[in-house]
């Protein structure tokens, strides 16, 4: 490698570009604190020359990283940014700030300033090799639009259509330093060509860079590592894609662009949008939604836990001493499989399986499953209506372990150990897959029967303040398929919220009945395990419904006559109009509706095989296998 050390106006001196590979992370220098401390710099410089007339050294702003790309015939020399693209993108919008406040004020200044932005003379393409600089797609229309603003070539770039109205971070950056320079050569509104000469003079000797250029033999990603493994804000997912694209090296260019742009187009272009950077929060950690994904995809391939602070190191390792693939193409094509997938379960959809797992993913908190139903997903063996019953296996397994109050604890090494075993066994999926979830009988992993779901569902307080989002889910599921056993599909667009019937402060309204003559305060022990009984169901599932929306506190604590009523108005519920068939509301009748729903939940949220029904499974040919799944349905 070659180091110089150059001013920002030597780095645009001359007849050359620098193009950004499209894998890099966008622009992403905000106005504080990086845009900021760089005009601190810059006016620090221009006070100090104003006032001296000499700069004693130039302020260094750290180094780039670039590597020549052959060019041929009438293109212009091209250089591949591997490093320092956030430096180098924000030095343009600087020189083209100043350009367009000179323009106004100091029209030579302006002109000196347009060599810095552009190209001229014989050139290929001069359409794109005008511009010294060549963004990244994502970036590429607005900073195009701030350098040429009256040219059109700007308007032929596609817009995102998540980025429709976003202010781009380089539109920020151009507004900011135009208001800076503004400031500075104005004094009391008037002109000062004085401080504009001063500030022209910091900007060629007040700052510079290290700039290294590569050479044939230089790793350049090893470079890259070095350079921002200390001290910079690059996530796990910028690392990866960098690692990824710079082992596609060597394709060129073609009409002013590089040739790796096209598979960055093809595989990661999507996974740059505002989607996969928004924050996702799983246990006590937020990261990106790509992130999430990236983990999630590499702990399905590996069939192995992986830890987010340590997903680049996991994912370099694995490729580089695994060699999983056979080309960059087939690796990006993996990732996108498993992004596709990502995306529909992010977006919970009730229009797909993948979304209805989301939305019961997201209420039961239980990411931990993603890699096994990443694998499902992305298998051939999972298609259509049976991706369905796969992921209502799972759903099973977690909902019956919640109703019985089960340990999560070794949900992550479950789940991925799950994914191995999946891809070692040769019978038919389905069944493969509730034999692997049904095999286990210790309460760490144990899928619980119906004996011991009954017990837990009619036995066991299942509200709780941290349980809201999961009974939610439980009693929308059962609302969904008492209207789908009536055809009578009708969507419910209110927010639902879990309601008790018999409420919590049940002591001055709903007194236990046949204690009418005791005394108050009289000590009864018949009423006191009466009222102990009445206590001990209150939390219970068949005191629970949903209602769309919240009753007020005088009803919900109101008395039978007032509060049944007042529940069974929102009648736009299946749960709610049954409660007709009540004429009171007793310990008795919460059980008695308990059971109910019981029947209700044990045809939606399955049964493990039995132990008969895994041997038999292990008996039977391949071909076979699927007639015990019959046997247990």
């Amino acid at each position: 490698m070659r180091p110089f050390t150059r001013s920002i106006i030597e780095l645009f001196d001359g007849k050359r570009r620098y193009l950004i590979p499209l894998y890099q992370r966008q622009y992403a220098w905000k106005v504080t604190p990086q845009l900021e401390l760089l005009w601190e710099d810059i006016e620090r410089a221009a006070r100090k020359l104003e006032s001296s007339g000499q700069l004693s050294a130039p302020h260094f702003m750290g180094a780039i990283v670039i590597s020549q790309i052959k060019t041929y015939g009438r293109q212009v020399q091209a250089y591949e940014v591997i490093d320092g693209q956030q430096r180098l993108t924000t030095f343009q919008l600087l020189l083209a700030a100043f350009r367009d406040v000179a323009t106004s004020l100091s029209a030579e200044y302006s002109a000196e300033i347009t060599k810095y932005l552009f190209n001229d003379g014989v050139m290929e393409n001069s359409d794109v090799e005008k511009f010294k600089l060549w963004p990244s797609l994502t970036d590429r229309r607005s900073f195009i639009s701030l350098i040429n603003p009256d040219g059109e070539y700007a308007q032929s770039i596609p817009l995102p259509d998540d980025e429709q109205g976003v202010v781009r971070p380089a539109v920020a950056a151009h507004s900011f330093f135009r208001e800076c320079i503004l400031a500075h050569v104005l004094v009391k509104g008037e002109f000062d060509p004085f401080r504009m000469e001063k500030l022209f003079e910091a900007l060629r000797q007040g700052l510079a860079v290290v700039s290294i250029e590569l050479e044939g033999g230089d790793d350049a990603q090893t470079i890259f590592e070095t350079l921002n493994s200390r001290g910079v804000d690059l996530t796990a997912s910028d690392l990866m894609r960098n690692f990824i694209f710079q082992r596609a090296k060597g394709l060129g260019q073609t009409d002013g662009s590089l040739n790796v742009d096209k598979l960055y187009a093809d595989y990661w272009l999507p996974l740059d949008s505002w989607f996969w950077r928004e924050g996702d929060t799983r246990g006590r950690q937020t990261k990106t939604r790509l992130d999430w994904l990236l983990v999630d995809h590499l702990a399905m391939m590996r069939a192995d836990i992986i830890s987010v602070d340590h997903l680049f190191e996991s994912y370099r390792k694995w490729i580089l001493e695994g060699q999983p693939f056979t080309s960059i193409e087939d690796e990006l094509k993996a990732i996108k499989r498993s992004a596709d997938v990502h995306r529909l379960i992010s977006e919970q959809s009730d229009q797909n399986a993948l979304g209805r797992f989301g939305r019961f993913a997201r209420a039961f908190d239980v990411s931990t499953a993603m890699p096994l139903v990443l694998y499902l997903a992305t298998s051939e063996e999972f298609e259509g209506e049976m991706l369905d019953e796969a992921l209502l296996c799972i759903e099973s397994y977690i909902v019956r372990r919640d109703i019985c109050g089960l340990p999560t604890g070794n949900y992550n090494r479950f789940f991925v150990d799950a994914v191995a075993k999946m891809r070692g066994g040769k019978t038919e999926p389905l069944s493969r897959l509730r034999r692997i979830l049904s095999a286990s009988q210790a309460d760490a992993m144990r899928w619980p029967n119906d004996v011991d779901w009954k017990a837990a569902w009619l036995g066991r307080d299942q509200y709780k303040g941290n349980r809201q989002a999961r009974l939610r889910h439980i009693f929308e599921t059962i609302e969904h398929s008492k209207r789908a056993d009536a055809s009578e599909l009708v969507a419910i667009k209110s927010d639902l919220t879990i309601e008790h019937i018999m409420p919590q402060k049940w002591g001055q309204n709903w007194p236990v009945s046949g204690f009418e003559n005791v005394p108050a305060g009289e000590l009864n022990i018949d009423k006191m395990a009466r009222e102990l009984q009445r206590e001990q169901s209150i939390n219970k599932m068949g005191n629970l419904t949903l209602l769309t929306h919240k009753l007020n506190a005088t009803i919900s604590n109101g008395a039978f006559s007032v509060k049944l009523p007042a529940v069974r108005a929102h009648a736009a519920l299946t749960l709610n109009r049954e409660l007709h068939d009540y004429t009171e509301w007793s310990e008795q009748t919460i059980r008695q509706r308990g059971e109910s729903l019981f029947q209700t939940a044990s045809k939606i949220w399955r049964r493990p095989m039995s132990k008969e029904e895994m041997e038999a499974l292990d008996a039977l040919p391949e071909v076979a296998a699927d007639k015990v799944d019959e046997m247990a349905t």
